[in-house]
């Protein structure tokens, strides 16, 4: 019985330890991609000193990792593996071609992902921990990795939840979070695209100039273009903006309520959401 036991979590940990590794490989040829471009097409002019804040944004990447490790081990993907084994959720019942599967799967979660982000802009609660994100006062492609750890296991629960309900392989739900990430980055990325390849762009996916408005000082642009891969739902569910108040490079980043790198240092971040924190941001609250 315990060398069952053993090698049943030898097994698990091996299937752990490869799907980390290429998770890890596709977030570090996107990451050092997108930090290329910056310095080759950069959009918009910086604030903040870029290295200063890469540390930072770097260091609460590692966070959110070791503590979603210590949490929930392989996370999405290993509650697919997990799922499956005992047969459950929706997609072990039906008998779906592989291919219509992922691709059911992976537009279904993006729209939940899209649902998540307006819920922690519509809730102060939430918000609280969301406006880490939204405080940083220039965006690159590390502004795409920088939540706060306990946003990120409440996000991890939420998506836990799906994959159980959904129950998709472990490869599908492997692709979802690598375009999900690495979408992530590009989204959030300073780099320049044609107008044109920026307008036909986004017919199907988030750039980084319509994400940059979300991330605009301006409340009604922060509570617009929510997506971050799939621009469909914010035109399909009326939060799409074109074009910010401002030309591109002009756009204010951030939070009016946090201007200065002091106020959003490492330490500042990490207490930020049990400090007073500008609610108005809110959709729950009226536009001032």
């Amino acid at each position: 019985m315990q060398v069952q036991g053993k090698q049943f979590f030898m097994h698990w940990f091996a299937k752990i330890m490869d799907v980390n590794q290429i998770r890890f490989a596709i977030f570090l040829a996107v990451f050092l991609l997108m930090l290329g471009l910056e310095y080759i097409i950069q959009r918009h002019p910086t604030v903040d000193v870029k290295t200063r804040r890469l540390k930072i944004n770097l260091a609460l990447t590692g966070i959110d990792i070791l503590v979603v490790r210590l949490f929930f081990g392989a996370a999405a993907v290993g509650a697919a593996q997990f799922a499956g084994e005992r047969g459950w959720g929706l997609f072990n019942y039906l008998q779906w071609p592989e291919g219509l599967e992922t691709l059911f799967c992976v537009v279904f979660l993006d729209l939940m992902i899209y649902i998540q982000h307006v819920v922690v802009h519509m809730i102060p609660f939430f918000w609280r921990f969301h406006v880490v994100h939204h405080s940083d006062l220039d965006l690159d492609v590390s502004s795409g990795l920088r939540f706060h750890p306990i946003e990120i296991l409440v996000s991890m629960l939420y998506k836990l939840g799906l994959v159980f309900a959904l129950g998709p392989s472990a490869m599908t739900v492997l692709i979802f979070e690598a375009i999900l990430n690495g979408m992530s980055q590009f989204s959030h990325s300073n780099i320049t695209l044609p107008e044109s390849l920026d307008r036909l762009l986004r017919y199907v996916i988030v750039t980084p100039d319509m994400h940059r408005i979300h991330h605009s000082v301006e409340k009604r642009e922060t509570n617009s273009n929510y997506g971050f891969n799939l621009s469909i739902w914010d035109r399909a569910l009326g939060t799409y903006i074109h074009d910010a108040l401002k030309p591109q490079p002009q756009i204010i980043i951030g939070v009016n309520a946090f201007r200065t790198s002091e106020e959003v240092s490492f330490k500042n971040l990490m207490m930020m959401p049990f400090r007073k924190v500008p609610q108005d941001y809110s959709l729950s609250q009226k536009e001032k």
